[in-house]
C-alpha cells in the first residue's frame, strides 16, 4: 500500500515519528516508559483511534514489546486477526524516495 493513499490525509513526518512505537527485539531501553501505540490508518476521528492490527501482531510477536504484552494480559487481543500480507519492518511502510 502506498501510504499516500491513506484516507483523511497523510503526513510523512508523522509517519516517520511512529518509529517511537516500535520495540526492537533485545532493546530494554523503553522498559518502564509509557506505552506508545500505533493507530490504524483506517481509524475514526482524532480521539477515537484504534490500534493498528499489524503493529499489535508484530509487537506481541517478534517485536517483543513488553509494555504491550503487559497491557494485553487482560485478553483484549485474543481475537486478533490479520488480513493480507504485512510489512516485515517499519521502514518498509515508509514511502520510497524518488531517485
Amino acid at each position: 500500500m502506498d501510504p499516500h493513499d491513506i484516507p483523511n490525509g497523510y503526513c510523512e513526518v508523522k509517519h516517520a515519528n511512529l518509529k517511537s512505537t516500535i520495540a526492537e527485539p533485545g532493546d530494554i531501553s523503553r522498559l518502564g516508559k509509557s506505552l506508545h501505540l500505533m493507530a490504524c490508518h483506517e481509524s475514526n476521528a482524532p480521539g477515537q483511534e484504534r490500534e493498528c492490527v499489524g503493529w499489535v501482531s508484530n509487537q506481541l510477536g517478534p517485536g517483543n514489546n513488553i509494555a504491550l504484552r503487559m497491557a494485553a494480559l487482560d485478553g483484549r487481543y485474543k481475537k486478533l486477526k490479520l488480513v493480507g500480507e504485512q510489512h516485515e519492518t517499519f521502514e518498509d511502510t515508509l514511502p520510497r524516495k524518488k531517485a
